[in-house]
């Protein structure tokens, strides 16, 4: 089968980059014809922001340009990541002119909120869900703290309701979780639509032996990841189990976690480390993963990594990480952004040396059951079956649709 996958790359690399990625190698292992069709956001700075803001609602080049490369692959299936805001959704109908299927995985709530996150201020906020135009979005200014940007995604998001754009132009989405699925049917997906599959890790990180003395964190130093809830816990923590806290990572609140670092608060700050490898060997040392986020999130990859490394999951009870940490079998969950909680269930997981290597072992096998490429290949093809027999597969022909913008 030739597959072309389309991506806008955001100006952070990402966990959706490397999906991207993975999949296209998957692909390809398997014997499909894989073309790559990319936009880097590196180029919103060269472009006005009026031409910004018009192209996030509708790019008429970019739609072209996909046209040429699925007549160049002959493609079947167009599998898009993420096209905000240079692709646009013009890509779906790019991929329809020309006979294709289209698949688009839901890497986060982009379609539901102005912000992708369902968070405000460090809260959950779900004002815009369901809406025909997200206008709180745009009072709040939820889109990089600006109303005219956030305008512009919130053009973007009624003009294609209105349209029809993603009831009709989109044969299958690829929802990462149950909960995902579910948010993404109470925001007006149609639901006969809307798939599940994980994603993995490829290659395997292979199994740590968790002898540090240390617990770990992982991700991006923003308020949605729970840095506050984190960084106002661990000092209990440390005084009453002895465990240290590693940090790696960067982001607007680095300076938060500079500040909190020292020998009276047990936490050290080691930044964004050169390789991957390194943060594998940090992760599969550690004694737990910390996962504070206070936001619902797509699937996160530290997480699968984190069971892949046999490394136990201290998380949020928030979205879909009770899908993918087991209370008691692969770590423990607490409440969402309360940092009393969280030391509470840290002093238990840090305190049993004995339950922790039983949740090692568990770690694992749910990674080997759930999140390697030979679980994931299968779930995969059976979404572009989906999407072949909704579009009609390549019998139906390029739709004769106007070309213009």
């Amino acid at each position: 089968m030739n597959v072309l996958l389309a991506h806008n790359f955001y100006q952070q690399p990402g966990g959706e980059d490397q999906t991207f990625a993975d999949e296209g190698r998957l692909l390809e292992q398997h014997g499909h014809v894989v073309g790559r069709f990319t936009m880097d956001n590196d180029a919103v700075d060269t472009i006005g922001k009026l031409t910004v803001a018009r192209q996030t609602v509708w790019n008429g080049p970019a739609r072209q340009s996909l046209r040429k490369a699925i007549r160049e692959t002959g493609a079947r299936i167009v599998h898009f990541h993420n096209t905000f805001p240079l692709i646009s959704p013009a890509g779906y109908y790019a991929a329809h002119d020309e006979g294709a299927a289209v698949v688009q995985t839901l890497h986060n709530y982009r379609l539901m909120c102005v912000t992708a996150t369902f968070c405000r201020n460090g809260r959950l906020c779900e004002d815009c869900l369901g809406r025909a135009v997200a206008w709180p979005g745009i009072f709040h200014g939820c889109y990089r703290g600006s109303r005219a940007g956030s305008a512009a995604v919130a053009a973007m998001l009624a003009f294609h309701r209105l349209k029809g754009t993603w009831r009709r132009e989109v044969d299958v989405y690829i929802a990462l979780s149950e909960f995902g699925r579910k948010k993404f049917i109470e925001g007006g997906l149609p639901p006969d639509k809307l798939m599940v599959k994980p994603i993995f890790s490829d290659p395997d990180p292979g199994l740590g032996a968790g002898q540090g003395d240390f617990a770990l964190f992982v991700g991006r130093l923003s308020a949605e990841k729970g840095i506050a809830t984190l960084l106002a816990a661990w000092p209990r923590i440390y005084a009453d189990t002895g465990t240290k806290l590693k940090i790696i990572g960067n982001g607007p609140l680095r300076s938060s976690a500079e500040a909190a670092s020292g020998k009276a608060s047990g936490i050290e700050y080691l930044g964004r480390l050169e390789s991957q490898q390194e943060v594998y060997a940090t992760m599969g040392a550690a004694q737990a993963l910390i996962f504070p986020s206070i936001w619902y999130e797509g699937q996160p990859r530290t997480i699968v990594e984190s069971l892949a490394k046999g490394t136990p999951i201290l998380a949020s009870r928030l979205g879909s990480m009770p899908e993918m940490v087991e209370g008691g079998r692969t770590g423990l969950l607490f409440e969402p952004g309360n940092p009393d909680d969280l030391a509470r269930q840290a002093r238990v997981l840090l305190s049993a040396q004995a339950d922790r290597q039983r949740m090692r072992q568990a770690a694992r096998l749910e990674f080997e059951s759930r999140y390697t490429a030979e679980q994931n290949y299968p779930l995969l093809m059976r979404c572009y079956e989906r999407a072949l027999k909704e579009s009609g597969g390549p019998a139906n022909g390029p739709a004769q649709r106007s070309l213009d913008a």
